[in-house]
């Protein structure tokens, strides 16, 4: 039987365990990344293991998130982040010089290598036929390391693309489909693979706007061939060398096809809050709107822009709106720049943000109260955008056009503009001047790291307890997020340190949450979160398993956990439990005392199904979990990084 080519790609890397769907096994990193918001901790848990030199072929460090530099938090962040890189041999791409998908895509990418980044749109990579994956900053040090990274063989999901996308029909609008059809919800453990003859009508920008929004989906991450187009595109960047042609067999075999007509596809939107809530844009027409913002890591490079130029040449936006318009990276920029584009864009009354994640991650240009804003980023979860009562809409850089040039939301096939003819550049603007290389092994010993007061240490934990007793501190429902957990924007500047950032954990669903977990675990009992379906999705942020285990949490109950964020639990010591019947979750309140008699030992025999007392309620209810015996042994030992230190 012939092979896909996410196995093909796993096969070549594996280092533990065996290829079958379903069991666990540790692959060979190639490559890492990290950002700022996230790496700075992922350093300082490099070096509290002990480890000196990074082992990957080549490890880069971006700084795209905490840019807004409004008090010397994120200074001291950047600082020492330039210092670590240059000590233990990892490239640093300063601010300004882009988003780390977009820069990595250009710059670094190499079709068939794997790529672990602490970034949940890491997958971006897939875009040029790597296997690319989000994880949290802990892994992805393990893996900088030369440790293994871990994960569930996966079931494939074969996209099949035929046709041609119609005019003023992009990308965006195809991942927005795929979207629709596979919901975010029920995708754990699985990568979704394209293929099909309407691959080689998408650029490789084009591919990666749809491997970027696959993170939504909560696939591990998704890919596509290397073919002709990726060849084209690593030559325009002057790393042709790097070409190699991947595809998979001919007679592979998916766990599932879905079959997708390109040509058949309309303009779409994510409506809030989620982004899988789609409509047509037809179907929203007329809906006033106040903000337009286009760039992040999912629609922000040169033929993006160049799109948007050539839509809004002569034209200008309505007044009522709010217009801003990010680069995705300084190439972009600088191409954008030079061939007119820019001067186009600004002449129409944009406004011309950083190339940096920004709005998307609620760092700057939150919408009015109550508020209707339409992006191009890749999520629109509710309160992500800095405006609790903001409306965000998901759409293509077309799309939000339309709606910026008409003060409403419009399908851009509307308009009347003539169908656009923006091709892919045949040679790059390369300029790495701003990309920071290492320190040879000789010189770095004298490389000094810099550690202001906002650089604190990784927290510690205690051994798992033999019994896990406490209070149900929180009951949540379906969809809660990272950013529901650990919420970002003005918060992002305390990453490096926890104690502070511990304060606001759940800030924006119960402020009180933190003070009530403090309580509980000074008078040594246990915090315990109960959830419904797809609690941790979103962003990769290892902070919101980090800050709750700081707090004193031991466990979360819920009906389903992402990926991501189960792997963090597990990384920091807490137990991810799923209730075997669902209908349990109903009988829980929150403030209930819950029990697990015996739950270490229950652990270190390798059981599946735990009995939980609800004490307040006299009644009890059985759980269960799902995590490796590797997975064990760090759950015992209170989390990844003791168990690393012995």
């Amino acid at each position: 039987m012939g092979k896909t080519l996410v196995y093909k790609i796993l096969e070549e890397h594996l280092v533990e365990g065996e290829l079958v769907p379903g069991q666990e096994v540790g692959i060979r990193i190639d490559q890492t990344l990290t950002q700022d918001a996230t790496g700075t901790m992922a350093y300082l848990q490099f070096e509290a293991m002990g480890l000196e030199r990074v082992k990957t072929e080549l490890s880069v460090s971006y700084i795209d998130h905490n840019t807004l530099q409004d008090g010397f938090e994120n200074a001291d962040d950047h600082r020492y982040l330039m210092g670590v890189a240059r000590k233990i041999g990892v490239h640093l791409s300063k601010a300004g010089n882009g988003i780390c998908h977009q820069v990595h895509l250009e710059r670094f990418g190499v079709p068939g290598k794997t790529l672990l980044g602490s970034d949940s749109h890491t997958p971006t990579g897939g875009g040029i036929g790597m296997i690319a994956i989000g994880a949290g900053g802990l892994d992805v040090a393990v893996a900088m390391g030369g440790g293994p990274f871990f994960l569930v063989a996966p079931k494939v999901i074969n996209v099949r693309l035929t046709g041609k996308l119609q005019p003023f029909v992009s990308a965006k609008d195809v991942i927005l489909k795929v979207l629709e059809i596979l919901t975010t919800k029920g995708n754990v453990g699985c990568v979704a693979e394209y293929g099909g003859p309407g691959v080689a009508t998408l650029s490789v920008p084009e591919r990666a706007t749809i491997t970027n929004m696959g993170a939504e989906l909560g696939v591990t991450t998704s890919v596509f061939p290397s073919d002709d187009t990726t060849r084209a595109f690593l030559e325009a960047q002057g790393r042709g060398k790097l070409f190699r042609p991947l595809t998979a067999d001919a007679d592979a075999k998916y766990d599932r096809v879905i079959d997708i007509d390109l040509g058949q596809l309309e303009p779409l939107m994510a409506c809030p809050h989620s982004p899988d809530n789609i409509k047509s844009v037809r179907s929203l027409a007329g809906t006033k709107i106040d903000q337009v913002l286009i760039g992040s890591c999912t629609n922000a490079s040169v033929k993006d822009l160049q799109t948007v130029a050539a839509m809004v040449d002569g034209r200008s936006v309505d007044t009522r709106v709010s217009f801003g318009v990010a680069p995705g990276s300084r190439q972009v920029l600088r191409m954008v720049a030079e061939d007119g584009s820019l001067a186009k864009i600004v002449a129409s009354g944009a406004r011309i943000l950083e190339s940096t994640c920004g709005f998307c991650i609620g760092a700057g240009q939150a919408p009015q109260t109550n508020g209707i804003s339409v992006r191009s980023n890749n999520r629109n979860f509710e309160g992500r955008s800095g405006t609790a009562s903001g409306q965000i809409y998901l759409a293509s850089p077309e799309s939000c056009v339309a709606a910026a040039l008409k003060g409403v939301i419009t399908d851009p096939r509307d308009l009347g503009i003539a169908p656009l003819q923006v091709e892919m550049p045949r040679k790059f603007v390369v300029d790495d001047s701003m990309i920071l290389a290492p320190a040879s092994p000789a010189d770095a010993t004298q490389v000094e790291i810099i550690r202001g007061p906002n650089i604190g240490q990784p927290p510690t934990n205690d051994r798992l307890p033999d019994n896990v007793s406490g209070e149900a501190l929180l009951k949540l429902g379906d969809k809660i997020t990272t950013d529901h957990i650990m919420p970002a924007g003005p918060y992002l500047k305390y990453r490096s340190n926890v104690d502070k950032y511990a304060s606001v954990v759940f800030v924006n669903v119960d402020q009180n949450f933190s003070k009530r977990a403090k309580e509980l675990k000074q008078k040594g009992g246990h915090g315990i979160i109960v959830a419904g379906l797809s609690y941790g999705q979103g962003s990769s942020r290892e902070h919101a398993a980090m800050c709750p285990m700081y707090l004193g949490v031991k466990a979360v109950i819920a009906k389903q956990i992402e990926r991501i964020h189960g792997a963090n639990l597990v990384n920091f010591g807490i137990a991810p439990l799923f209730f075997k019947n669902e209908a349990d979750y109903d009988g829980i309140a929150q403030g209930d005392k819950l029990a697990i008699k015996n739950f270490a030992g229950q652990i270190k025999s390798g059981a599946s199904e735990f009995k939980v007392d609800n004490e307040s309620k006299g009644t009890s209810f059985v759980v269960t979990t799902n995590i490796s015996e590797r997975q064990r042994k760090n759950l015992l030992a209170g989390g990844l990084l003791n168990a690393t230190r012995g």
